[in-house]
């Protein structure tokens, strides 16, 4: 299991790795979610900490929960599409700057996404 980095609260990483997969699919739309006591065993940390979790992703209108059945990933489907690209746009703008920290102008920089992105391609066929 992957360790949690000291410079961000538990609750925001694990909300993090909980829309990843839902952006990746591999949580669908309805699903429903380990109970908060659950999750606390799968992630060693304590139940508060799942619980503020859900509330923030709840919050964000990507989870519901339903009194007496659990948490489950919403079925709107256009509140998912929307929270997957802001995740794609999070992570474009923290390699953007990133990079250009670095020094490297916008053509070096999609000049290497292009090569990348065509090996990738090759390694596809």
């Amino acid at each position: 299991m992957e360790e949690f980095n000291a410079s961000k609260p538990i609750y925001l990483q694990l909300a993090d790795r909980i829309n990843r997969q839902i952006v990746s699919k591999e949580l669908k739309a309805g699903e429903k979610l380990p109970s908060v006591r659950e999750m606390g065993i799968k992630y060693s940390v304590n139940p508060n900490t799942i619980q503020r979790t859900y509330s923030e992703l709840e919050r964000e209108g990507i989870l519901e929960t339903k009194r007496g059945q659990g948490t489950f990933i919403t079925e709107q489907e256009d509140r998912l599409v929307q929270q997957r690209e802001n995740l794609k746009n999070e992570q474009i703008l923290s390699f953007v700057q990133v990079m250009q920290e670095m020094g490297f102008s916008s053509y070096e920089i999609i000049s290497g996404l292009q090569d990348h992105l065509s090996k990738f391609d090759k390694g596809d066929e």
